[in-house]
C-alpha cells in the first residue's frame, strides 16, 4: 500500500496533528505498519506514548527502521501505556475469527465456571468455587456442581504463581476439597474436564418470586453479548408478562461486552427516559474534533433494529455484582444511577470504565475490505465514558450499596429465593429499602478472579463498529 499521506480525512480537510509519510513504501512491514498507525490515530492514550507521537516519525521510511526489527507482538505491547497498571485491557489476535467468536461470547472452555479464591489475606495459595455450570458443555455431564471447592488440579495444589499454568490446559483433572469457611480439607473426590468450543447464551436462568406483595423478577444474565439481544429483550417480555414490580438483575459473574447492548438493557429496565443520554463516549484528543454529538452519544431507544423493546418501566433496580462484575455491566451502573435509583448488593466491581474496538488492516481499519494477507486484528482501548452526570471515574470500582460476599459454604440455588446474595435484595425489597445486616461467614477469605479473567479478552467492553467519517490510513 503505497499512500501519499498517513491519514486523509473522508470528508474534512486533514489537519496539522496528522502526520505524513509522503511517497513512501509502507507494505516493507505490513503486519506492524498496521499495528502502529491503527494504534497512533485510535489509542485513548496515544498522546502519552511517545512512540506514537505524530511527528516522531517524519516519513514513511523513518516508521519503517523503527517498527522493523519487532514481532507483531513485540511491537503491540511496546506501544501500550503502563501495561498492567493502566492498560490492562487492549489486546491483538492473530487470527481475527477467533477475536470475532469471542465479542459474541465463544470460546474453548469445559463448562464450570468458577472463581479462584485466597483463603486469607495475602496468601500464597489458592481455591476455586463453582460459579454455574454451562448447559450442554462438558462439564453439565459430569458430576460438578455449583459450590464445589477444588483445591489443586492434577493432584498439584492451586497457588498464586502456578493457576495459569495449570488451568490453560485442554484436559485437566479438578481435585476437590470440603471447606468449612476457615480449612479445606481434600475429600479424594475429583473430575476430568475437556475444553470445546462453546457459544455461551448469556440469559442463564430467571425466576419470578412473589413475597409481601411484590412480584419480583430474577435475571441472571453473564454477557452483553449483541447476537443474543433479541433473546434478552424476549426475556424481558416474559418478565413484563408476568408483571413484575420489581427487578434484581444478577450481574455477579458478567465480565461485559458490547456498549450498544448494555444500552437496549438499560431501556428495558426503564423505558421512560426514551432518547435521553444514557452514555457518553470521550475517545483521544485528536480524533474528538472529528467525531459529532451521534458518535458520541449512547441514547436510550424504545426499539431494537425496529423491534420494540419490552420496558419495564421501573423507578429502581437491585444489581447483584462481585469483583468479576465489569465493563458493561459496570456501565448500567453508573448510566442508570442519574435516572433512577440503583441498589447494588455484593462486593465491589472490577473498575472498567473503558472501552474497545476492533480494528483490522484496511484503508479505514473497518472489516470491509481487510486484507488477505494476514489475519491481525487488534481491540485496543479507544474510549472511556461518563453518565448523563458526568461521572465515570471508577477505576478503582463501584461500592456496593448493601455489602455481601458470596458465600462459599453456602453458594445457593441462582434464582431461588433462598440464594443469599438474591434473599438479602429480596428482604431489602419487601422492607421498602431498610438495608438489612446481612453476613457471611467468609474466614477471610477473598476473591482472586474469576475464569472470564483468565481469558483473553474475557473482561471487555467494546463498541460494534467504528464511527463513520474518520481519518484514513
Amino acid at each position: 500500500m503505497k499512500k501519499i499521506s498517513l491519514y486523509i480525512l473522508l470528508l474534512l480537510a486533514v489537519p496539522a496533528a496528522f502526520i505524513s509519510c509522503e511517497d513512501q513504501d509502507d507494505t516493507a512491514v505490513p503486519i506492524n505498519d498496521f499495528i502502529w498507525k491503527g494504534l497512533n490515530l485510535y489509542y485513548l492514550w496515544q498522546a502519552d506514548v511517545p512512540a506514537l507521537s505524530d511527528d516522531h516519525y517524519t516519513n514513511q521510511e523513518v516508521l519503517n527502521n523503527f517498527i522493523q526489527p519487532f514481532t507483531p507482538g513485540e511491537l503491540f505491547e511496546s506501544l501500550l501505556y503502563q501495561r498492567g497498571t493502566v492498560d490492562r485491557w487492549s489486546v491483538m489476535y492473530s487470527d481475527y475469527n477467533v477475536l470475532e467468536n469471542a465479542l459474541q461470547g465463544t470460546y474453548k472452555i469445559h463448562g464450570a465456571e468458577f472463581g479462584l479464591v485466597r483463603p486469607s489475606a495475602g496468601s500464597n495459595t489458592l481455591f476455586g468455587y463453582v460459579r454455574y455450570i454451562l448447559p450442554n458443555s462438558d462439564a453439565s455431564t459430569k458430576n460438578i456442581h455449583r459450590g464445589d471447592i477444588f483445591y489443586a488440579v492434577n493432584g498439584t495444589a492451586l497457588t498464586v504463581d502456578n493457576y495459569q499454568e495449570l488451568l490453560s490446559a485442554e484436559t485437566y483433572t479438578l481435585n476437590f476439597a470440603d471447606y468449612n469457611g476457615t480449612t479445606l480439607t481434600p475429600n479424594g473426590q475429583e473430575v476430568s474436564l475437556t475444553r470445546f468450543e462453546y457459544s455461551e447464551n448469556p440469559i442463564y436462568t430467571g425466576s419470578v418470586v412473589s413475597q409481601g406483595g411484590h412480584n419480583i423478577g430474577y435475571l441472571m444474565y453473564n454477557g452483553f453479548y449483541s447476537g443474543y439481544n433479541n433473546a434478552l429483550n424476549d426475556a424481558f417480555g416474559q418478565l413484563k408478562g408476568a408483571g413484575v414490580t420489581d427487578l434484581v438483575l444478577d450481574l455477579r459473574y458478567n465480565g461485559g461486552g458490547s456498549v450498544q447492548t448494555a444500552t437496549y438493557l438499560a431501556s428495558m429496565i426503564t423505558g421512560q427516559f426514551n432518547g435521553q443520554l444514557f452514555a457518553q463516549q470521550e475517545w483521544n484528543a485528536k480524533l474528538m474534533a472529528h467525531l459529532n454529538q451521534n458518535d458520541l452519544q449512547n441514547l436510550f431507544t424504545d426499539n431494537i433494529n425496529g423491534t420494540a423493546i419490552n420496558s419495564l418501566n421501573l423507578n429502581k433496580v437491585y444489581i447483584l455484582t462481585t469483583g468479576s462484575t465489569a465493563s458493561a455491566s459496570e456501565l448500567v451502573i453508573n448510566c442508570l444511577t442519574p435516572y433512577i435509583d440503583v441498589v447494588v448488593i455484593g462486593t465491589t466491581t472490577t473498575g472498567k470504565n473503558v472501552g474497545s474496538v476492533t480494528l483490522y488492516d484496511s484503508m479505514n481499519f473497518s472489516r470491509s475490505n481487510r486484507t488477505s494477507a494476514h489475519r491481525y486484528a487488534m481491540q485496543p482501548i479507544v474510549l472511556r465514558t461518563i453518565n448523563a452526570d458526568g461521572f465515570g471515574d471508577y477505576s478503582a470500582g463501584i461500592d456496593p450499596t448493601i455489602e455481601l460476599p458470596e458465600d462459599y459454604t453456602n453458594m445457593g440455588e441462582l434464582g431461588n429465593a433462598s440464594e443469599p446474595l438474591f434473599a438479602a435484595a429480596i428482604s431489602d425489597i419487601t422492607a421498602n429499602g431498610r438495608h438489612g445486616n446481612f453476613r457471611t461467614a467468609q474466614g477471610g477469605a477473598t476473591l482472586f478472579k474469576g475464569a472470564k479473567e483468565l481469558r483473553q479478552f474475557g473482561t471487555e467492553m467494546y463498541i460494534d463498529n467504528l464511527p463513520q467519517n474518520l481519518p484514513l490510513r
